[in-house]
């Protein structure tokens, strides 16, 4: 994850009762809730540590020594963690600018209930491109994961926002991490207020509120519903990706296609890194585009049939790919799935609950690091000198190091 160079802050709200997680909260404030063995809220200062930024501010409220208690002044995280704290029942409004004499001129403001692993460096652009107020992140909700509350421009340009989630043909929903001018707390009235309901609409009409898309998914402990996918989320699983043709077999002539399982030709050493894979705990996806069932070179029974060739080789040494994923458009069929784009990357991320910028894409062609970025992932191109077996080694000594390290 590449450094901040321009956000030096971090403020997380924390300080709501959580009444949708009763009875947890009941006698804990909500971001402490536990997901694998430690609080939600500690991912999120983890996650910031790895933008770089080491000061945060906690908007406390509920219970607040529950928090600081656990985190104390941030040092066993390696950052500064100072704290601010109000009565329970102010508004998040009232909450940050009660906090101003402690933020810096620009700062990045989370929730302490959500949780996506964001692009900052994309946030950062398009805060100084545009000479935005504020700049958050907005999913798309293309999954109707949940109520949108929003509509953008072609350049971000947030052109409704509507927290009460009522004007029709609203399209992504904002999910915090916003990069905030310190100015904007001029806009918020006296008393108690909602943040997001008193500053995004003046933001709107002047034309200063923008947000940056993400196709990545949202994780919560906002509600029960949501915790299971985000304890999967956390729970630690590997996950790879690889492409198939040039990078597990011999690649046919251009604009041919393996069209029959003996066309499946192994490369040296592919099946075996496969193993070695599979014997360090990887999950591992294919992600392949298959563009001959589209132009009739291929049908589905035939392509089952050249992956079921390569599974049972796969099996006779102890291995597999766990899931399949393909494109079966043609090239000008204009379809979100077909690399360089990332569509099957996030089709698998939605439904295995990945931390995408945690993989790796392993593929020979440019395409597949095109879309592997696109996606987050972290991206070997293999080659006839840098083979899949090359990339496999690298990457298992890199997690020894990090072993090590911790």
């Amino acid at each position: 994850m590449k450094k901040s160079e321009t956000i030096k802050q971090a403020v997380i709200l924390a300080g709501g009762y959580g009444t949708r997680l009763k009875p947890f909260t009941d006698t804990n404030p909500k971001p402490m809730y536990p997901c694998n063995g430690k609080p939600f809220l500690e991912y999120l200062i983890e996650q910031v540590r790895e933008f770089g930024i080491k000061d945060l501010i906690l908007l406390l409220g509920y219970l607040p020594e529950k928090i600081s208690d656990y985190f104390g002044d941030g040092s066993k995280w390696k950052v500064r963690i100072r704290y601010y704290i109000t009565p329970v029942e102010y508004e998040t409004g009232l909450r940050i600018r009660s906090a101003g004499n402690m933020l810096e001129d620009t700062f990045l403001l989370l929730y302490c209930d959500n949780y996506c692993p964001i692009n900052l460096k994309a946030l950062e652009r398009k805060y100084v491109e545009t000479g935005a107020d504020l700049v958050f992140t907005a999913y798309r909700n293309a999954d109707g994961y949940t109520k949108s509350n929003l509509r953008l421009s072609d350049t971000g340009l947030v052109t409704v926002y509507d927290k009460k989630r009522s004007v029709p043909n609203l399209q992504g929903v904002d999910i915090g991490y916003a990069i905030v001018a310190k100015r904007v707390l001029d806009l918020l009235p006296e008393g108690n207020c909602n943040f997001e309901a008193a500053v995004y609409p003046k933001l709107v009409r002047e034309k200063k509120l923008y947000a940056v898309w993400t196709e990545h998914r949202y994780y919560s402990v906002g509600s029960f519903e949501r915790i299971r996918l985000t304890e999967q989320f956390f729970s630690g699983k590997k996950y790879i990706f690889l492409d198939r043709d040039g990078t597990l077999n011999v690649r046919p002539p251009k604009a041919c296609y393996i069209e029959k399982p003996e066309d499946f030709i192994w490369l040296d050493g592919a099946k075996d890194a496969v193993k070695r894979l599979k014997d360090a705990g990887y999950w591992i996806i294919l992600v392949t585009n298959q563009p001959g069932l589209s132009r009739g070179n291929l049908t589905e029974e035939t392509l089952a049939a050249i992956h079921k060739k390569m599974q049972d080789d796969l099996k006779k040494i102890g291995a597999c790919i766990d899931h399949i994923y393909y494109c079966p458009h043609n090239w000008e069929e204009g379809c979100a799935c077909r690399k360089p784009k990332p569509g099957m990357f996030y089709q698998a991320q939605k439904e295995f609950s990945i931390d995408l910028t945690r993989c790796y894409m392993l593929g020979d062609d440019e395409r597949d690091m095109t879309a592997g970025e696109a996606a987050g992932c972290k991206c070997m191109q293999i080659s006839e000198t840098f083979t899949l077996a090359d990339a496999v080694r690298k990457i298992l000594k890199d997690d020894k190091s990090d072993r090590e390290d911790i």
